[in-house]
């Protein structure tokens, strides 16, 4: 689904009577940073997210939106392997290779071997066109199998430990939107994550919410905490405008978030956004709570959430 959805539906008309003035193009190069977790590293506080660029129609128009993402001072880019059938980590590559030292860039591996995983690692460093990744994920985990599997002998945490130690990948961590018992299960089981990913919305504390159980141990343990999913898969913007969905995650105690821009307006968009961006009060954060889960248009739980457990 287009993260625009709801909110193209309402304007489409508004340039027939000239409200719909075409905004500024935002400064480049103002991004706010934070630290990523106890790695060091400074990253913009949003970052483009791979998955969003198979709904482009060709990979040159893809790598021109990447471009753009940088030109505009981006340097959190992530990816996965699976992500468009390969293509979203060749458009990185092909994009993303003159400028390797100034960028940093994720994949992530659905496999749950060790020798699954290594070969996944090995033709995401093809694509990439890159000697090292800075964050590599063990991807999707959703069940408390996944994370016998992934831990177990011959498991994938293996060859990601493999990977860190060889200098295949920078750091480590673990994805998933499913089930926050299964995030925390990882978190108890393995104390050398560098990272993890989780869903963080305005409507997420009112169903198996990750805000509420995760997010707490990932800021105790001090490791990179990364956004997903701030607008709920476009189904937050039938209550919320985008500014409210971003503002809200990025107030949350995290490092980035991905946002899903999958035209140049919209990450234009999220740009001008964020460089305006001050924390919101706590009150402020309630009101966007009350306004995402109750207010007009407003979807919770499995309704919204139809990527959690149970749903």
């Amino acid at each position: 689904m287009r993260r625009r959805t709801f909110i193209g539906a309402v304007f489409s008309g508004l340039s027939i009577t000239g409200l719909s003035a075409r905004p500024p193009k935002p400064k480049e190069g103002s991004i706010p940073t934070r630290t990523f977790g106890q790695t060091e590293v400074e990253l913009t506080i949003i970052g483009q997210g791979g998955a969003r660029l198979g709904l482009m129609r060709t990979k040159e128009e893809a790598r021109k939106h990447v471009r753009r993402a940088y030109d505009l001072g981006l340097n959190y880019f992530d990816c996965a392997h699976s992500y468009w059938e390969g293509h979203s980590e060749e458009v990185y590559g092909d994009v993303l290779s003159e400028v390797r030292k100034d960028v940093f860039i994720t994949s992530k591996s659905t496999q749950r071997s060790a020798e699954g995983a290594q070969k996944e690692l090995d033709l995401s460093l093809k694509r990439l066109k890159t000697d090292y990744i800075d964050l590599w994920q063990i991807h999707g985990v959703e069940t408390k199998q996944d994370v016998e599997r992934i831990l177990g002998p011959g498991g994938a945490l293996e060859t990601f430990e493999s990977a860190r130690q060889k200098g295949h990948c920078r750091f480590i961590g673990f994805t998933g939107h499913h089930d926050p018992e299964v995030h925390l299960e990882l978190l108890r089981l393995y104390n050398r994550w560098d990272s993890i990913l989780m869903p963080l919305h305005a409507a997420d504390p009112v169903y198996l919410s990750f805000e509420k159980q995760v997010l707490p141990e990932a800021v105790d343990r001090g490791i990179g905490i990364q956004g997903m999913k701030a607008f709920g898969n476009a189904f937050l913007l039938r209550s919320l405008n985008p500014r409210e969905c971003l503002e809200y995650a990025l107030s949350l105690p995290v490092d980035c978030v991905t946002v899903g821009c999958s035209t140049q307006g919209q990450l234009e968009e999220d740009v001008r956004i964020v460089q305006g961006f001050s924390k919101l009060s706590d009150e402020r954060m309630y009101e966007l709570r009350m306004m995402a889960t109750q207010g007009v248009g407003s979807l919770k739980g499995p309704a919204l959430e139809y990527w959690k457990k149970g749903s």
